[in-house]
């Protein structure tokens, strides 16, 4: 299994795409840390990620958008398990407003969470990791082509992929490697309580819809030693939807 004996930090990883990563790393006999905002949502994800597979599972509540609480679940991770391998930073907020009635503060609200909190934890990655760990951020097809409403959010998106690249270069002498996946329209309540999607104004062919698992396998990719001479890439986990945006 790719990921024995390895532990894995995801964020947002109670939920979505982080929970769907959580499993599927699990799955191939990864120790899994769940970092999350929400605590029911920990209690509920940690026995799915057990019964996935994981030898083990720390629940660690983080806002990611806070360096404390992010320095707190590592050295949480280091206490437990003596190491970290792999961290992938799923963690993110969307807010949909007009761009002349968005405020300084909503943009640092998003920015805090979807560029800061990756940085956070990929500098966390970059103390403490040995040579042949693995960080993947997840971004998203809105860092290419984007939709009204949600200025911050896309601008954050492709913030992360420039994070992505910026890491890239000062890891690899470390031996690290950071990539980032760019997910296009996945089943999760963000896709469906988006207010574009619900007013027509954004059209969703059914065709177009991935599944959490979609994005894990990418993730699952990008962290293993399958992927150990991939670095900085942006892969697209999409279904084809940016071709005809």
């Amino acid at each position: 299994m790719r990921f024995q004996d390895k532990v894995v930090i995801i964020t947002g990883g109670a939920g979505g795409i982080g929970l769907a990563t959580a499993q599927r790393l699990a799955s191939e006999g990864a120790r899994i840390v769940l970092a999350d905002l929400n605590q029911a949502n920990l209690d509920a994800a940690t026995p799915e990620v057990h019964a996935a597979g994981a030898p083990d599972v720390l629940a660690s509540l983080c806002n990611v958008a806070d360096e404390a609480q992010v320095v707190a679940t590592v050295q949480a991770t280091l206490a437990k398990f003596g190491r970290l391998d792999v961290v992938v930073n799923n963690a993110g907020l969307m807010q949909f407003k007009a761009l002349e009635e968005l405020t300084g503060e909503d943009w640092l609200r998003v920015l805090s969470v979807d560029l800061l909190g990756a940085f956070y934890f990929t500098k966390q990655a970059f103390l403490h990791m040995k040579p042949g760990g693995a960080v993947v951020n997840v971004s998203s097809v809105h860092a290419i082509a984007t939709e009204a409403l949600v200025a911050p959010y896309a601008a954050a998106k492709a913030a992360v992929l420039s994070l992505t690249r910026s890491s890239a270069i000062e890891g690899a002498p470390k031996g690290l490697r950071i990539n980032a996946v760019l997910p296009g329209a996945i089943d999760t309540p963000m896709l469906w309580n988006n207010p574009n999607v619900k007013s027509g104004v954004e059209k969703i062919n059914p065709s177009d819809v991935g599944k959490p698992e979609n994005v894990a396998a990418a993730i699952a990719f990008l962290a293993s030693d399958d992927a150990k001479f991939v670095q900085g890439s942006e892969l697209l986990v999409d279904g084809g939807r940016l071709d005809h945006l």
